[in-house]
């Protein structure tokens, strides 16, 4: 099994699920957001106290494959890891059903940091992810 940095599992509610009984799409794209502020937190930090200091990361593009619905009261982790190109960084993103471990989706969720305002490379989350940035 490959190894992750950071697990955070949910559980499917009701109103996410679209006419077909599955979760809608778009509601995924949540999912992997919610992970990568969670684990923003369980280091130490988040979004808000960078803002404060004039450090936004932001996202630049979303890349999202389907594998296996979820449904209803389904549990499930999005499992996370990190890596830099460029001045980018790239969140990988594996979300598994918990009940027969499959492969819901993948993300790469690409972003970028804004320092006051402008483009930088972010070197601030090169320290934050220094443990985890390979």
């Amino acid at each position: 099994m490959k190894d992750y940095i950071y697990t955070l599992p949910l559980k499917v509610r009701d109103y996410e699920c679209d006419i077909q009984g599955v979760v809608n799409n778009s509601v995924y794209q949540n999912y992997l957001e919610h992970a990568r502020h969670e684990f923003l937190e369980s280091i130490g930090n988040n979004f808000k106290a960078l803002h404060e200091e004039g450090i936004d990361a932001m996202v630049s593009r979303i890349e999202i494959d389907y594998k296996t619905s979820l449904t209803s009261g389904d549990e499930f982790e999005v499992r996370l890891n990190i890596e830099r190109e460029g001045v980018k960084l790239v969140f990988k993103e594996d979300i598994y059903r918990l009940s027969d471990s499959k492969l819901c989706a993948k993300g790469k969720v690409y972003t970028i940091c804004l320092v006051n305002g402008r483009l930088s490379k972010g070197e601030v989350f090169d320290d934050l992810f220094a443990q985890y940035l390979v």
